[in-house]
């Protein structure tokens, strides 16, 4: 159980360290805090704009960071040989595999609650229609312009990682940010409550968790870019399965339709922007089938992980 969880640890660490990772954070962010930008071209309809723009961004980003952490902390680990040391050791493979997963789930959960809380304040500054909270905004880039420094000077002077500092930086302020304006009343009355719109954010991370073991699982025999053009088929199959597929499972349960239907994810489930839009009340009882729904796939992927790991050469190259 001790080197599971080292083995995971240091795929977390690792994974937060990536260049990549920071990047693709600080892109998604950028990008969520500018929506509310393209507010004054649409008619009461800010909301709307702003949850699905930051909904697609977060879902599409986390995609490409989960496809990159796996093949960092899988892939090119078999092929630099770095695994053999670690199961030279009493570390069996299933743990190992298994530990990957936690690991990237872990980093793509920071990756997540960032966009989410980043998301949140997108939100406030699309206050009203023909006026936007421009301090806010102002504020928000600010923070990421100073976690961006605090990141530099800790490379600088204690000479640790510069995108893991950076991501911490950002996960605390803007993480305080947002509960500073929680206590500060909205200038706009369009701007919906917390607590509506954090049934669909946490969606979000089941998305973005089945993303991240569905790419652990294919990095074991593929490649990076083979890894993300698999993934990406999945994610716009499952987008789409309910008009391809789930009529067609439904009249007949024994048949290819309902088997696809099954075995792609289907990425609506997890989707809310519309219901958050027109102001329509996510039950828990929802949340809970999905989450139900996100442990049994991530599940029955961690097990052909194991599957397709157990008898890999892992000093060999992956095709």
């Amino acid at each position: 159980m001790l080197n599971f969880y080292h083995v995971a640890r240091n795929a977390f660490r690792e994974s937060l360290r990536e260049p990549i990772f920071f990047l693709l954070l600080c892109t998604a962010s950028i990008l969520i805090g500018l929506f509310p930008t393209l507010s004054l071209f649409v008619f009461r309809e800010q909301i709307k704009l702003v949850m699905d723009s930051s909904m697609a961004t977060t879902m599409v980003f986390g995609l490409i960071a989960a496809v990159l952490c796996a093949s960092h902390t899988v892939s090119r680990e078999m092929r630099n040989g770095t695994v053999l040391l670690l199961l030279s050791k009493p570390v069996p493979r299933k743990n190992f595999i298994l530990a990957k997963i936690a690991g990237t789930i872990g980093a793509l959960t920071v990756f997540v609650f960032i966009c989410n809380i980043s998301s949140l304040i997108s939100l406030r500054v699309a206050c009203d229609q023909f006026r936007l909270d421009f301090t806010t905004m102002y504020i928000y880039y600010g923070l990421i312009a100073v976690s961006c420094i605090f990141g530099a000077v800790r490379n600088y002077i204690l000479r640790r990682s510069f995108a893991s500092s950076a991501v911490f930086g950002m996960l605390v302020s803007i993480t305080i940010f947002a509960i500073i304006l929680m206590f500060i009343p909205p200038s706009g009355e369009s701007v919906p409550e917390y607590r509506d719109v954090l049934p669909a954010f946490v969606l979000l991370f089941f998305s973005v968790w089945m993303m991240g073991v569905i790419t652990v699982t294919l990095s074991t025999r593929l490649d990076v870019i083979a890894n993300l053009t698999v993934c990406s088929i999945l994610f716009f199959s499952g987008l789409v399965s309910d008009y391809f597929f789930g009529k067609a499972a439904e009249e007949s349960v024994l048949s290819a339709s309902s088997f696809l239907y099954a075995l792609i994810p289907n990425w609506q489930f997890f989707w809310l922007a519309d219901a958050l839009a027109s102001k329509r009340h996510i039950p828990m009882e929802y949340i809970l089938w999905s989450g139900v729904y996100c442990i049994l796939y991530m599940s029955f992927c961690s097990f052909i992980a194991v599957i397709l790991f157990r008898d890999r050469e892992v000093a060999g190259t992956i095709t």
